[in-house]
This record gives structure tokens, C-alpha cells and sequence, in this order.
């Protein structure tokens, strides 16, 4: 985690330069001041549905914890449109776009996904049982077999070395 953390200065400063030569461009081609516009309408918009996403966030987590539900797709849902209504409310015509695609269903449920990996390996899997309810996985009949090192005549990553058909099966971390 420390080692990533060296390179958040960099990373803003090329996140600056981009934003400043994304703005020039538009700029030029619709004139400043629509660009100027553009950019302040798109933070403007970011505040509304900054707040509009925090209480609905907050209102779907309290409505799954009563109901007794895990409230991690909930949760994962909610930070994904918090961060597309932050990134839109930031002054910039780059974040104010990745915000508005983190705020368009199909992303947001994509972007969601990847938020609940990430989330699952992080913490224990008894956690993670907690959050998201039970996890699916595959289970392959037959007597488990080692793990071959790679070679360079390996299946393809994705593909499986076992043999049979894959059994969906659910572990239930309890």
C-alpha cells in the first residue's frame, strides 16, 4: 500500500496538465467562456448530485440492515455514485466526464463489481461473507490436484488444467 502512495503526487500533476490541456482544447474549439460555462454547469450539477447520492446511499443502507440483508451491494453502490458526483463536482472537464460515466447504470454496476473484489480481498472472508452475503464458487469433481509451475505449454490464463465440468456450487462463510 505505501509503495503506490509514492507515485499520488505524479499522478496529480499529469491529472492537472491533462484536465489544463483538455480545457484549452475545448476552449478553442467553443470559445472560453462556453468552456468556462461547461466546466462550472458540471461542478454545479456534482454538488446537487452529491448530496442526492449521499442520502440515497445512506437511505438504501438503512433499509438493508433492517431488513436484515448484507448491505455490501448497497454500500459498494453507493460509494460508486458518491465518487461520479465527487469526480463531477471537481472543477475539469476529465473528471466531470469519468464522473458523469461512474454515474450511468451499466458503469456503475460494472464499477460496483470491481469496488466488491477489491472489498473481498481485502478483508477476512468471514467479513466478507457479512457484507455480501455468500460467495459462489466453482467446484470441480474429482480429487484436487496440485498445481503444475507454469510452463510455457500451460492452457491460457482463464482456462482450467482440471478435468470435467465446472459444479457452481455456494460456501457459506459462517
Amino acid at each position: 500500500m505505501r509503495r503506490g502512495l509514492k507515485f499520488v503526487p505524479l499522478a496529480l500533476l499529469l491529472l492537472t496538465l491533462l484536465e489544463l490541456a483538455v480545457f484549452v482544447l475545448v476552449g478553442r474549439a467553443v470559445g472560453f467562456g462556453a468552456a468556462l460555462l461547461l466546466v462550472f454547469a458540471a461542478s454545479l450539477l456534482g454538488l446537487v448530485l452529491l448530496r442526492r447520492e449521499g442520502m440515497r446511499a445512506w437511505r438504501r443502507f438503512r433499509v438493508a440492515a433492517q431488513a436484515g440483508q448484507p448491505p455490501g451491494p448497497q454500500v459498494t453502490d453507493g460509494l460508486v455514485g458518491l465518487l461520479g458526483a465527487l469526480l463531477l463536482a471537481l472543477p475539469g472537464l476529465v473528471s466531470g466526464a469519468v464522473g458523469l460515466l461512474l454515474l450511468v447504470p451499466p458503469l456503475r454496476r460494472l464499477a460496483g463489481g470491481g469496488v466488491r473484489r477489491v472489498a473481498e480481498r481485502r478483508v477476512s472472508s468471514m467479513v466478507a461473507g457479512d457484507l455480501f452475503g455468500p460467495r459462489r464458487v466453482r467446484v470441480y469433481p474429482g480429487a484436487p490436484q496440485p498445481s503444475p509451475a507454469p510452463s510455457p505449454q500451460s492452457p491460457s490464463a482463464g482456462q482450467s488444467s482440471r478435468p470435467g465440468p465446472a459444479i457452481e456450487g455456494e460456501i457459506v462463510d459462517r
